[in-house]
């Protein structure tokens, strides 16, 4: 039944997603502000597809530890959905992500519309001075820069491999960083079609001020996402 359901939400995700990306078509040349909207209307059709055919609840807790303003958003990396479920729910979301998805139809030409800031991975110090640039320049329309500190998905319960990245952004934007911790992979795995039913959380953590020293900054940040993620897996939702 697992994979009955499974196949049937992949056909009507790309289908949804199919009919979405036509229907933004027009966007391309409206305001930026017009794609962040349909951006949002796709992510919670995924959502309430999800539900209805997965019987796959979404939760998302810790709403007074959303970023409302410019802040540096840093979560947990389970799996694809990851990415979908946060233009549903915050404000003006704007993703780091790899410079070659910028090169796919429709979506990389959606994803510079809205204003996401691809990185060279290959580039170092280099690709990190424009991805500063690029974040101060979002930030000035008070929007929220989504970063994966661990810069790829993890299976749920393997141990955090978190990237200095983060810490150049936390040191050189001044800002504060809200971690967000998942069971997103129990559900919907990175590898694979099958889709489990219950509920993926995303749980919203005490934001980390700036200011604090790198050591100190990466150990806190670490400390509250695996802890809070640990805590998800051991609820068994």
């Amino acid at each position: 039944m697992i994979a009955v359901r499974s196949v049937a939400f992949v056909v009507a995700f790309y289908i949804w997603s199919v009919m979405c990306s036509l229907a933004m078509f027009p966007m391309l040349i409206a305001p930026r502000r017009w794609s962040m909207v349909a951006m949002a209307v796709w992510g919670r059709g995924i959502i309430a597809l999800l539900g209805v055919i997965c019987d796959v609840k979404v939760e998302v807790r810790g709403r007074e530890h959303m970023p409302k303003g410019a802040s540096v958003v840093a979560p947990k990396h389970q799996c694809m959905f990851d990415v979908f479920a946060q233009f549903a729910w915050l404000p003006d979301a704007c993703f780091v992500m790899k410079r070659e998805l910028g090169w796919i139809p429709f979506f990389g030409w959606y994803a510079h519309k809205g204003g996401m800031i691809p990185v060279d991975r290959a580039g170092h110090s280099a690709a990190l001075k424009k991805l500063v640039a690029d974040a101060k320049q979002r930030f000035a329309a008070h929007r929220q820069l989504l970063i994966f500190p661990e810069g790829t998905r993890q299976e749920p319960g393997a141990a955090g491999d978190y990237k200095p990245g983060i810490a150049a952004l936390y040191r050189e934007l001044d800002v504060p960083v809200h971690p967000v911790a998942t069971n997103s992979g129990v559900h919907w795995p990175a590898h694979g079609y099958l889709r489990y039913p219950g509920t993926i959380v995303f749980e919203y953590l005490e934001p980390i001020p700036p200011g604090l020293k790198r050591a100190e900054f990466m150990r806190t940040l670490e400390e509250r996402i695996e802890t809070a993620c640990a805590r998800l897996l051991a609820s068994g939702i």
